[in-house]
């Protein structure tokens, strides 16, 4: 199973729609099996929600789009990103979650609300997945990594901290929205009880610009585990 994980796109004064657009037609062009958004769709206005989410709407998956909001979608407007995201075919996952099937294999995918803004019910998002089935679940803050001790969460996807934005070689980031420094920067952190792959997203925030620190898209492969 192909996953493609787009987080932090951050459409505002400094992420035009043509940004956005170039995003959703590579995100095609790779055809994955499957699209999960972790969050921050937009920036400083919620003049901005609609506009993007029109765009999102391209977005093609034959397992489906699915995502859950950050903490800016709640500071401009949590119900109108909900109104936009069912409204672009886009199924929310906040604090809830749906089963895959694929071949003769399932995954539990689920959802938890912002760390910051939100709650986060992790026992509605897993379901009655058991310890044997493969579940990934979406928390937009990968500080919520530290919270999870259930060990049926195989993988967290999460964006937020940008890889810091501004990263100098040597030294690192000066400024990671994070209570836990550089550990969530970026990359795959593993953790006593799971592990979490933090995106470093495709937007910024203040200043607009990025140092060592490319904007991506992350393609993920899902392979069974032996036997």
């Amino acid at each position: 199973m192909r996953i493609l994980f787009i987080a932090d796109i951050h459409h505002g004064p400094w992420t035009g729609l043509s940004y956005v657009c170039s995003v959703v037609s590579v995100a095609n062009q790779l055809s994955p099996d499957l699209i999960l958004l972790g969050g921050d769709y937009v920036h400083k206005n919620r003049s901005y929600i609609a506009p993007c989410f029109e765009v999102l709407r391209a977005l093609k998956a034959p397992m489906g789009v699915y995502g859950v909001l950050g903490n800016h979608d709640h500071w401009q407007s949590a119900s109108e990103t909900k109104a936009a995201m069912s409204a672009s075919g886009i199924t929310e996952l906040t604090n809830t979650g749906v089963w895959l099937s694929k071949g003769t294999g399932r995954l539990r995918l689920g959802g938890v609300g912002d760390l910051w803004e939100d709650t986060q019910d992790l026992p509605a998002a897993l379901g009655d997945a058991t310890a044997s089935d493969a579940s990934i679940l979406l928390s937009h803050n990968p500080d919520y990594t530290e919270n999870v001790t259930d060990t049926r969460v195989g993988l967290i996807l999460s964006g937020h901290t940008h890889g810091g934005q501004i990263v100098f070689p040597a030294i690192g980031a000066p400024f990671v929205p994070s209570r836990f420094g550089q550990k969530y920067l970026h990359g795959l952190v593993k953790t006593a009880h799971t592990q979490v792959f933090v995106s470093r997203g495709l937007g910024t925030l203040t200043p607009p610009l990025r140092f060592c620190c490319r904007p991506e898209l992350n393609l993920i492969t899902l392979s069974r585990q032996p036997a």
